[in-house]
C-alpha cells in the first residue's frame, strides 16, 4: 500500500525534469490563448473605458429625447439618474454573467461557453447603435446590461479556459492573458474615445456599438482551436479529442508530461461529481482556499485603484495641463498599467505569484502614505502636484504588477478540476459585488474625508501584504494536487494518512 502511495502521488512524480518542461509556449497554445482573450477580458476593460469619452454627448441626447417626449427639460437629479444607471447597470449584467459562468463552462465547454457568449456583445452593440437612431436611450441601459452580461461570463470561462490548456510551467504567464487583456482593452478604449477616433459627437453610437468587432474576432478565430484538455478528459470523457487536442496545444513532443498529470487526476475523480457553489460554502476541505479567493477579489476592488482614476482628473488639472489634453495624459495611465500586466507576465514564472502580489500591495501601501501627505499639501508648492503625479502612477504600476493579474491565476491555482468553476462564480461574484460597493460608496467616502480616503485603501493594501506574505502558499512550477496538499500542510492538517484516506480527501477537493 505505501508502494502505491508514493507510485501515485508523491509530488516529484506529478512534474516533468526541468530541463523538459517547455520555457515558451506553443504557437497553437499562444493563439488560443490570444483568440479567447480577445473575446473574453479584452471585452471587460474595452467597456469599462469606453463608456467614459462619450459622457457628454449621451447626457445630450437624454435631455433632448426627453424633450420630444414630455415638451419639457430633464432634471438635473434625473439626468444623473439616468446615467448612472447606464453607467453602473454594466456591473450587475456582469454580477448575473459571473454566476452562470461557470455553469455554462460545465455545461458548454470552455470554448463553447466563450464562443456562445458573443451573442450577448452583439445584440448589445446592435442596441446601443441604434438608441440614437430610434430615440430610446433605454436600449443604452439594455445594452450596457448586455455588455456586462458577455463580460461575467468571458472572464469566467476564459480563465478557466487559459488555466487549463496551460503547461505547467508557464501557467503563470499564460494566465496573465487575463489581465495583460483587460489592460489592452481599457487602453484600446481610452485611444478609441479621442476626438480624432470615435470621439466626436456625431460618432458616439458607433463608438459604443464597436464591441461587436472583438465579437467578431473571436468568432472568426476561436473555432480554430480546441477546447481544454481537462475538460474533454475529466468532464467529458473523450480520449479521442482529448489526445487531438493535447497535440495541438503542446505539440508531439511536449505532451507527455501535461498528459500524464491530466490522467492521473482524472483517476481520482471517477466516482466524483462537479460541485455547485453552495456546496463548497460546507466542504471543510477548501475552507481556507474560500476564504483566501474571497479576500484576494474583494481587495482587487477595493484597494483604491478606483480611486486612484477618480483623482487622475484633478491631479492633472492642479499639475497646469490643460483640460482638452487631460484624455491623451489619461491614456498614459492605461499605458503604465498594460505595460506593467505584460512585465507582470514575463516576471510571474521566475519570481512566482507570491512575491508580485504581497510585493504589490507593499508598494501600494506606501503611494497610499505618499498621496495622502501631497494631497494634504497639495498648494504647499508647485512641485506637490507633480509628486502626486508620480504617486499616481506608482500606485498604477504597483497595482498592474501584482494584484491587478496575479488574483486571477491564484483562483485557478488554488484550486481543481471540479471545484474550480464552482470557485470562480463565487470569486467572480465577491469581484462584481465588491466593484458595485465601492462604486456606490466611494463619493461618500471622498465627501467625507477627502484626501485622508487613502487611509482606508492603506489598510486594505497593509492587510492583504501580511495575510498573502503568511498564509498563501507559493504555487508557482506546482501542479493542482500538489498546491492543495501544501496549502493544506500549511492550515497545520495532518497529511499522515493512508492511501484510501488520501484518495478519499482528494476526491472532495475535486468535488464541485
Amino acid at each position: 500500500m505505501t508502494t502505491k502511495f508514493v507510485d501515485e502521488y508523491h509530488p516529484l512524480l506529478f512534474k516533468e525534469p526541468k530541463d523538459k518542461q517547455p520555457k515558451f509556449p506553443n504557437r497553437s497554445l499562444l493563439m488560443a490563448a490570444c483568440a479567447a482573450c480577445i473575446g473574453g477580458t479584452f471585452q471587460y476593460g474595452y467597456n469599462i473605458s469606453i463608456i467614459n469619452a462619450p459622457t457628454m454627448h449621451v447626457q445630450k441626447f437624454i435631455n433632448q429625447t426627453w424633450r420630444e417626449r414630455y415638451q419639457t427639460n430633464i432634471s438635473a437629479d434625473a439626468l444623473t439618474l439616468l446615467w448612472s444607471t447606464i453607467v453602473s447597470i454594466f456591473t450587475i449584467g456582469g454580477l448575473i454573467g459571473v454566476t452562470v459562468g461557470g455553469m455554462l463552462s460545465v455545461k458548454l465547454g470552455r470554448k463553447g461557453t466563450l464562443l456562445a457568449n458573443n451573442i450577448f456583445a452583439l445584440m448589445a452593440a446592435l442596441l446601443m447603435g441604434l438608441s440614437y437612431h430610434t430615440g430610446l436611450f433605454e436600449l443604452l441601459i439594455i445594452g450596457r446590461l448586455l455588455t456586462g452580461l458577455n463580460a461575467g461570463i468571458g472572464i469566467c470561462a476564459q480563465t478557466l479556459y487559459l488555466g487549463e490548456i496551460a503547461p505547467t510551467a508557464l501557467r503563470g504567464g499564460m494566465g496573465m492573458g487575463t489581465s495583460i487583456f483587460i489592460t489592452v482593452g481599457i487602453l484600446t478604449g481610452q485611444v478609441m474615445g479621442l476626438k480624432e477616433l470615435l470621439g466626436k459627437e456625431e460618432h458616439w453610437p458607433l463608438l459604443l456599438s464597436t464591441t461587436c468587432v472583438p465579437a467578431f474576432l473571436q468568432l472568426l478565430i476561436l473555432p480554430w482551436f480546441p477546447e481544454s484538455p481537462r475538460y474533454l478528459l475529466i468532464d467529458r470523457g473523450e480520449e479521442q479529442g482529448f489526445e487531438k487536442a493535447l497535440k495541438q496545444l503542446h505539440g508531439t513532443d511536449a505532451c507527455d508530461g501535461e498528459r500524464e498529470d491530466i490522467e492521473k487526476e482524472r483517476n481520482n475523480l471517477v466516482d466524483f461529481q462537479t460541485k455547485k457553489p453552495w456546496q463548497l460554502f460546507t466542504d471543510r476541505s477548501v475552507r481556507w482556499q474560500l476564504v483566501a479567493i474571497g479576500l484576494l477579489n474583494a481587495a482587487q476592488q477595493l484597494n483604491g485603484i478606483n480611486a486612484i482614476y477618480f483623482y487622475a482628473d484633478y491631479l492633472f488639472r492642479q499639475s497646469g495641463i490643460p483640460t482638452d489634453k487631460i484624455p491623451y495624459v489619461t491614456i498614459g495611465t492605461g499605458a503604465c498599467e498594460c505595460i506593467t500586466a505584460l512585465t507582470c507576465g514575463l516576471l510571474i514564472d521566475r519570481l512566482g505569484r507570491k512575491v508580485l502580489i504581497a510585493g504589490g500591495y507593499a508598494l501600494m501601501s506606501i503611494c497610499c502614505i505618499l498621496f495622502t501627505l501631497t494631497l494634504s499639501f497639495q498648494d504647499a508648492s508647485p512641485v506637490v502636484p507633480y509628486l502626486s503625479m508620480g504617486c499616481l502612477f506608482a500606485f498604477v504600476l504597483s497595482f498592474g504588477l501584482g494584484p491587478g493579474g496575479v488574483t486571477n491565476i491564484l483562483t485557478t491555482e488554488l484550486f481543481t478540476q471540479t471545484t474550480r468553476p464552482a470557485a470562480y462564480m463565487i470569486a467572480g461574484s465577491l469581484n462584481w459585488l465588491s466593484f458595485f460597493f465601492i462604486g456606490l460608496v466611494f463619493p461618500f467616502i471622498v465627501l467625507g474625508l477627502q484626501q485622508y480616503c487613502f487611509l482606508v485603501f492603506l489598510a486594505v493594501c497593509s492587510f492583504m501584504a501580511m495575510y498573502i506574505f503568511f498564509v498563501i502558499p507559493e504555487t508557482k512550477n506546482k501542479t493542482f494536487i500538489e498546491i492543495q496538499n501544501e496549502f493544506k500542510s500549511s492550515r497545520n492538517v495532518d497529511d499522515t494518512v493512508n492511501y484510501g484516506t488520501l484518495t478519499d480527501e482528494l476526491g472532495s477537493h475535486y468535488c464541485l
